[in-house]
């Protein structure tokens, strides 16, 4: 964090603190879920092309193969915590979705590390 001393930083972050950068390859299985019911006509509850090519552009465009502190403007005074890359993904698809549907974004830094975010207000799981 900008915000922070370097002994700060250390203090808060340990390992993941590295001046020169710090890794990891996020996964992306079960990324989003959606609330929605399923379509009278097409019988489905979201066209899935559209929403690869919605993912695509809210996610993978920007973050992948991407050093997030220094390629994505987002995090250029954000903290790229991995709680903070699922605030990101939420803003990005929440753009693009229809209104209301998008229910959670749920990141994996590892399999024993996980954040799941469901916007600014949350619905029980």
């Amino acid at each position: 964090s900008k915000s922070l001393s370097d002994e700060e930083n250390l203090k808060l972050f340990g390992k993941c603190n590295n001046p020169n950068g710090h890794g990891h390859n996020y996964k992306g299985k079960e990324i989003i879920s959606l609330l929605i019911g399923i379509d009278p006509v097409s019988g489905m509850v979201i066209n899935l092309t559209d929403l690869k090519e919605y993912m695509q552009e809210a996610i993978m465009k920007p973050l992948d193969h991407k050093n997030l502190d220094k390629d994505v403007p987002y995090f250029a005074e954000v903290v790229s915590t991995t709680e903070n890359v699922a605030v990101f993904i939420w803003e990005n698809l929440k753009k693009l979705l229809p209104t209301g549907i998008l229910y959670k974004v749920k990141v994996y830094e590892t399999d024993q590390n996980i954040v799941v975010y469901k916007g600014e207000e949350t619905i029980p799981e």
